[in-house]
């Protein structure tokens, strides 16, 4: 059974830190890109963070670039996105999505998703 398991969220103050964690398993974890989407209420999700499975590179979305920092770690089957210098603007739910192409076939999972509050 894949599971995705997203930890972390929670209220912070404007220019806060929060880390959110999120555990895969029930696939292999190291061969799937993993990124971090996120859904303010009333807006469509959008892409925050992206990392790839081999090599480990990284993109950001530009409202969080510089402040934002995704990373993984095979060992744990976990992906890790620190969010520093937090903005109200950056309160949504924040998800995590696991992408594989395999054979002509994307295989893609989802987290059920974390709430990240930032207060002014």
């Amino acid at each position: 059974q894949v599971q995705l398991v997203e930890s972390g969220g929670g209220l912070v103050q404007s220019g806060g830190s929060l880390r959110l964690s999120c555990a895969g398993s029930g696939f292999t974890f190291s061969k799937f890109a993993m990124s971090w989407y996120r859904q303010a209420p009333g807006k469509e999700r959008e892409l925050v963070a992206g990392i790839s499975s081999v090599s480990g590179s990284t993109n950001y979305a530009d409202s969080v670039k510089g402040r934002f920092t995704i990373s993984r770690d095979n060992a744990k089957n976990t992906v890790y996105l620190q969010m520093n210098s937090l903005k109200p603007e950056d309160t949504a739910v924040y998800y995590c999505y696991a992408e594989r192409t395999l054979m002509d076939v994307v295989l893609n999972y989802w987290g059920q998703g974390t709430q990240v509050t930032v207060s002014s």
